[in-house]
């Protein structure tokens, strides 16, 4: 009984919030959903039908949209959480909660001014609280408003899993991971295919004596030197860094570069690699984050940076550690500074009641006293309301 009440009082709220929409967009979706039956169907308060985050607001805070199902695999070929690909397979659908960081980040990044040098934000909160979720819903915003994404989705596991691990040709000093470079380039083309047939290189690059990309080639034609040359893949990814950063907001420029980085703090922290002497590998030592390094200072102009810090996966850190300068480290810090903080944290009361209906509607939650009001509560005392924490308890009911 009580959880009904819940559901009518949060069925009155959403349909306040939908009459307050503008834009043309909106309006024009609007239009379409029109023909929809106005009575929402049990549960369905949870859920907004506005899936464009452009049109998004305060009012859809705690309300799960619907990613389209042809932008999973374009835009996030190699970006989802593992967890969540799962829940995605179980689910048969893509939905976001709305959240108010994203939204914080998204109203930002309507305004940047792209002449001057680039914004850097970075999501940060308790282990589990929805920090990738939000980067997530972030480069779900770049991607629909046409930007070229270069999404990093878990910089950790250039420094922990390594698969082969070779001297550099270009530079004896460093390393590369050629597996992992042209599993990059790989995905990285099949989010940005449109752009890589407009972007003509400015540099001569030569890889061995007889392999070499010209001056004013292609984009597309340096990256699959990097796929089909996976020896060369590392340098090759080091170059589209330069091409993107150095063209950038230049005269005649025709892309807006947002680089979205999971887990950024591992680009200053300890790795797991080993060389040949069993000493541990800098990170500086590998070319991939040797480059991304330099993607992330505010030295050039025409895009933005978009960043999580991440505890999981965060070598050789407390547990308990989860603000900037404690997970970014000193060197980390300063290289970031200045930049923008958005806190994520647990969910709200109004969160954790639109998650807890989702996952009953789903059947992700089962058990008939999970059902209950006193379920509810003990599930809010086990899981303070942490989004990761609700969905493991969850899935084990």
């Amino acid at each position: 009984m009580a959880l009904h009440r819940v559901s009518l009082g949060l069925r009155r709220t959403v349909a306040h919030a939908r009459s307050l929409h503008t834009g043309g967009i909106c309006h024009q979706q609007e239009a379409a959903y029109s023909t929809i039956e106005s009575e929402p169907e049990p549960f369905s308060v949870f859920r907004t039908q506005e899936s464009d985050p452009a049109c998004q607001t305060e009012k859809h805070i705690g309300q799960y949209y619907t990613i389209p199902a042809a932008h999973i695999p374009t835009l996030f070929p190699h970006g989802l959480p593992r967890r969540y690909h799962k829940q995605i397979k179980t689910f048969n659908e893509a939905s976001v909660m709305v959240r108010q960081p994203a939204l914080e980040v998204i109203s930002y990044l309507k305004k940047v001014d792209e002449s001057k040098p680039v914004q850097r934000f970075v999501f940060y909160g308790l282990k589990g609280s929805g920090k990738t979720m939000s980067l997530f819903h972030t480069v779900h915003y770049l991607y629909t408003q046409g930007w070229l994404v270069l999404h990093v989705p878990d910089a950790h596991l250039w420094v922990k899993n390594c698969r082969e691990l070779l001297s550099s040709s270009f530079n004896s000093a460093r390393f590369d991971q050629p597996l992992q470079a042209a599993e990059w380039l790989q995905n990285f083309k099949k989010t940005n295919e449109p752009f890589l047939s407009k972007i003509k290189i400015k540099q001569r690059y030569v890889w061995t004596k007889r392999e070499f990309t010209e001056e004013g080639s292609h984009l597309g034609e340096l990256v699959d030197q990097g796929i089909t040359r996976v020896k060369s893949s590392s340098d090759v990814v080091g170059a589209v860094f330069k091409e993107l950063r150095l063209q950038s907001g230049q005269p005649g420029s025709n892309f807006r570069l947002a680089v979205a980085v999971d887990g950024v703090n591992a680009l200053w922290g300890r790795t797991a690699i080993k060389k040949e002497d069993k000493s541990p590998v800098d990170p500086e030592e590998l070319t991939l984050v040797y480059n991304l390094r330099k993607l992330m200072r505010n030295d050039w102009s025409g895009g933005v940076i978009v960043t999580s810090l991440t505890q999981t996966g965060s070598l050789f850190t407390p547990k308990t550690s989860y603000l900037p300068q404690q997970l970014l480290g000193q060197e980390g810090f300063d290289c970031m500074d200045p930049f923008i903080p958005v806190s994520v944290p647990n969910y709200s009361e109004k969160e954790f009641e639109s998650c807890y209906l989702y996952y009953i509607d789903r059947k992700w939650l089962q058990h008939p006293q999970g059902r209950t009001e006193d379920g509810k509560k003990e599930l809010i005392f086990l899981t303070n309301r942490n989004p990761w924490a609700l969905e493991k308890i969850c899935a084990s009911l």
